[in-house]
């Protein structure tokens, strides 16, 4: 169901920019982190790797959905479902990837309008 009620996507939007930028600072920092290991032994850092990877990942939805319910939203399981799959490609994209900041900056903020645009969606309540 289609609830396009400007709070509703105002909410979205906070939610999603603030979701993104915690999500992509807590990202890099585990990343840095992982990247700090001692790189003479065969699986050094890989433990952490993962830990890094799976932390930015997971976290995200994790945001999405507890930002929308302190916000009084509900009905957003489109938003968090996809905005997962998306910070999937982009925040591994931007940790991974060479990315400047001027890059950085428009990955988020399209990650945020798409954020928007999932949150004007709402599921049908039983």
């Amino acid at each position: 169901m289609m609830k396009s009620s400007p709070s509703r996507w105002l909410k979205g939007t906070l939610v999603s920019a603030a979701a993104a930028a915690f999500c992509y600072w807590l990202w890099v920092s585990l990343d840095e982190w992982a990247s700090e290991t001692d790189t003479d032994a065969t699986f050094s850092g890989l433990f952490e790797s993962l830990f890094a990877g799976i932390t930015g990942v997971v976290s995200m939805p994790v945001l999405l959905c507890a930002g929308m319910r302190v916000l009084q939203e509900r009905g957003n399981h489109l938003l968090v479902i996809l905005g997962a799959i998306a910070w999937f490609f982009i925040g591994g994209h931007l940790v991974d990837d060479d990315v400047s900041t001027t890059g950085t900056v428009v990955f988020l903020t399209l990650f945020t309008a798409f954020g928007t645009l999932l949150s004007s969606v709402e599921a049908p309540r039983r």
